[in-house]
């Protein structure tokens, strides 16, 4: 019987083009993060290779880099290691304006900012130096930034590669936060009722009273600023909206003929909630998730702008703007408005999603 509904949901799922379009780009949001590190131009960790006479710059830039080994040794980075933190820089990023070989010398114009160079001598080993190649003691190589560099000459692209990471990951974990206490919550509510249900109630109307932005402040205060943190703050605010759901939903189920008969029979409370309520009830908990996962995206780009959410050198979305603003009403509006945009999209892709479960699944508002 479930498999048949699970068929039957998919079918309309699949009906619904906007849907399927939230899907695909959820599904593409998941591959990046996954491999956000491997496909970013600046593979460093937290994409966090500083080159500050560039910053700001336009999308589309390009600029020469002479690399210098760093004075201690970087040792290799395995595979795994690197997909997911990362592998260190075993360069150092000199940006030129121009170089030439003379004798047993490379002479740079060291770029220092718009229009300002200074010329540099470095001396070459007996190994041959050749333009781009590794071999010898200098490599020149070119870069282009393809959505430009923020204020600290960070590649923005790769920031936001792997800033995907940080988004999906708050939705994940405010899902799954909300979900274990708004089911529990709700469940015990619906079914007991009563006493039971007065209680968690009244519970549930004083957290709902309290604006979300002020209690996520509130509960940041108290676990400190971090990663895991605001993750933790932001799911412990979003429950409430589950288990009201789902407590008029056990409401009406508690009332229906098989789950009487299951207590004819002598079930206990747990098997009837975990075996006969819930499994019919969670159609719309699936919908609400889905809202919760993108609202969840946003409160925490808020959090980063506000400087009390993901801490730098960590990218998040919202942080990027809050480095990059300024430059809306300046020179160069896609270092902030890019991030924006990938908030926008991320966030319209589970709102559709969502919308299309509600179809999917006949669910009555």
């Amino acid at each position: 019987m479930a498999t048949a509904t699970t068929r039957t949901t998919w079918r309309r799922l699949k009906r619904n083009k906007g849907a399927l379009v939230g899907i695909s780009i959820i599904i593409l949001a998941i591959l990046v993060a996954l491999f956000a590190y491997l496909l970013a131009p600046d593979g460093s960790p937290n994409a966090n290779r500083m080159v500050v006479e560039i910053g700001g710059q336009r999308p589309g830039y390009t600029q020469q880099f002479l690399l210098l080994p760093r004075e201690r040794k970087i040792n290799p980075t395995s595979f795994f290691k690197r997909l997911f933190v990362g592998g260190e820089d075993k360069y150092q990023y000199i940006p030129i304006q121009s170089y030439q070989q003379k004798n047993d010398s490379l002479i740079i114009q060291q770029y220092l900012d718009e229009g300002f160079t200074e010329r540099v001598a470095l001396p070459l080993s007996k190994t041959k130096w050749q333009e781009g190649r590794s071999s010898g003691n200098y490599k020149i190589i070119t870069k282009k930034f393809r959505l430009g560099t923020d204020k600290y000459g960070r590649d923005i692209l790769s920031r936001l590669l792997v800033g995907v990471r940080v988004s999906l990951g708050v939705g994940l974990v405010t899902v799954l936060i909300s979900l274990s206490i708004g089911v529990l919550l709700g469940a015990l509510a619906g079914y007991f009722r009563g006493r039971t249900d007065d209680v968690i109630m009244w519970f549930i109307n004083v957290i709902w009273s309290i604006p979300t932005l002020l209690l996520v402040f509130a509960i940041t205060l108290v676990l400190g600023k971090g990663f895991w943190q605001v993750f933790v703050a932001i799911g412990l605010t979003m429950w409430v909206s589950v288990a009201r759901i789902i407590r008029g939903q056990v409401l009406s189920v508690r009332e229906l003929e098989y789950v009487e008969a299951a207590k004819a029979l002598g079930y206990s409370h747990t098997r009837i909630i975990l075996r006969h309520v819930l499994p019919n009830v969670m159609g719309p908990v699936m919908v609400v998730a889905a809202s919760n996962f993108a609202s969840a995206i946003v409160i925490e780009a808020g959090l980063s702008f506000l400087g009390v959410g993901v801490q730098p050198p960590q990218p998040s979305w919202g942080l990027m703007i809050k480095e990059n603003y300024n430059f809306i009403i300046t020179h160069n509006p896609m270092l902030a408005l890019a991030p924006g945009f990938a908030i926008m999209l991320l966030v319209l892709a589970f709102n559709m999603l969502g919308n299309g479960l509600r179809d999917a699944l006949q669910v009555k508002e």
